[in-house]
């Protein structure tokens, strides 16, 4: 994999007064200001998490400064930016969905061709968005509405879409959502699936942030605040966070101490720590962390630091991220989130700095599942899945452990095209 040039550093900006603690973005109060829009959301976030990988990375190591890189390997809120950046690239891509929506419900597009040329596009995204829209049309879309769900996959990975039987099941997909939605208009129809898409990522985007990044702050102010040297031991003993438990935030520290050199990694904290609310998982990956600063070798170093974030990723995604991705219940004004997520899929990619990860590279890297060569290995999986996400989240991690200070090229956070 070469690495890429097109990636260039955000200017470093701290945030005080808002990650002061949890960051309950979502709920300021409608009297003082209007809601902020999602992209706005997303921007304050990709922020606060730069803020604190810097932070926190040069507590692991002291040699890195604000806007900086560092050799050693990245923990979890240097991944953070990246991650929350990609969601913010989804978010953009229905915020122009919207935008043409919007347009269309004014004066209806004459032909596919006039429904591109008001989008702007140009070279390949043209021609992928051309041949996803001819599919939709093909189902019974209407050109508005064909355009409107493809420009939704503009900052995504298109060009899986080169591959006729990618294109053809993304296709189908995007049709049934398309047709199961409520409301009776094709672009009200089409609205719907771009709502359920937006909401997904925003409401993602917030429970992370304000679980992780959230104790991440708390953690922070605690440890500036404390006197005396900071040790694996006081963590576990002076630092809480609601609902973690110190025996078991103990316990996975003390495993991760013994373990973690082992090879393979250990990856199953529901094997490993069963019953444990993984809130404590928490607490032990700070203290992990602290573990990492104070080790004799880098590889000791770097091992310690993979088995922390290990942690924070299995809360991450068992706790904040997949009640967000399949609720109990979905709403009447949407469309099914899994089904959206599954359809998606074989398009996601992350720009881990310069290190870029794509769903199909992993899913390429696997067994072929079901053995039938008309599926394409990357449609054959569902980020709404948790075990197809978080196997596909681990080897992005040991392919940005590889090249550790390209993840510290932090992202530009978006602007809101429509602000």
């Amino acid at each position: 994999m070469l690495p890429r040039t097109d990636a260039h550093p955000a200017s470093f900006t701290r945030l005080p007064v808002l990650l002061g603690a949890l960051l309950f973005l979502s709920t300021r109060a409608a009297w003082a200001q209007p809601a902020p829009t999602p992209l706005e959301d997303n921007r304050t976030i990709t922020l606060g998490y730069i803020d604190i990988a810097y932070e926190l990375g040069g507590i692991i190591d002291p040699s890195l400064l604000p806007g900086g890189s560092s050799s050693a390997r990245p923990n979890w809120f240097t991944f953070a930016p990246h991650a929350s950046q990609a969601g913010g690239k989804g978010m953009y891509g229905t915020a122009l969905a919207r935008h043409f929506l919007a347009a269309a419900r004014l004066q209806s597009s004459l032909s596919l061709t006039n429904a591109l040329d008001r989008l702007g596009l140009d070279g390949v995204p043209r021609q992928r968005l051309q041949e996803l829209s001819l599919q939709l049309i093909a189902q019974g879309l209407t050109v508005d509405a064909a355009t409107a769900l493809s420009v939704m996959t503009t900052s995504l990975n298109i060009e899986v879409l080169a591959d006729p039987r990618t294109l053809l099941t993304t296709a189908a997909r995007m049709g049934a959502l398309y047709w199961s939605a409520p409301r009776s208009s094709p672009l009200d129809k089409t609205e719907v699936v771009v709502i359920t898409l937006e909401r997904t990522l925003h409401e993602g985007n917030l429970a992370i942030f304000n679980d992780i990044g959230g104790s991440a702050r708390l953690y922070l102010d605690w440890r500036r605040d404390a006197s005396g040297p900071i040790t694996p031991e006081r963590v576990l003993t002076e630092f809480t966070l609601v609902d973690a438990f110190a025996a078991e935030a103990r316990q996975a520290y003390d495993f991760a101490v013994a373990h973690a050199e082992d090879t393979p990694r250990a990856t199953r904290m529901d094997l490993l720590f069963p019953g444990m609310h993984w809130k404590s998982l928490l607490v032990a990956a700070f203290a992990v962390y602290e573990e990492a600063r104070l080790a004799p070798t880098p590889a000791r170093r770097d091992a310690l630091i993979a088995m922390g974030t290990n942690f924070v990723a299995w809360r991450e995604q068992r706790d904040q991220a997949q009640p967000v991705f399949t609720p109990t219940g979905s709403p009447t004004d949407e469309v099914s989130r899994a089904g959206v997520l599954q359809m998606l899929t074989p398009l996601l990619m992350t720009d881990f700095g310069t290190v870029r990860w794509t769903y199909a590279d992993y899913a390429n890297s696997q067994p072929d599942r079901d053995g039938n060569p008309l599926t394409p290995r990357p449609c054959e999986y569902s980020w709404a899945d948790f075990w197809d996400r978080w196997n596909g989240i681990l080897f992005a991690f040991d392919a940005a452990y590889a090249r550790p200070t390209e993840l510290w090229v932090m992202p530009e956070p978006l602007m809101d095209p429509l602000g």
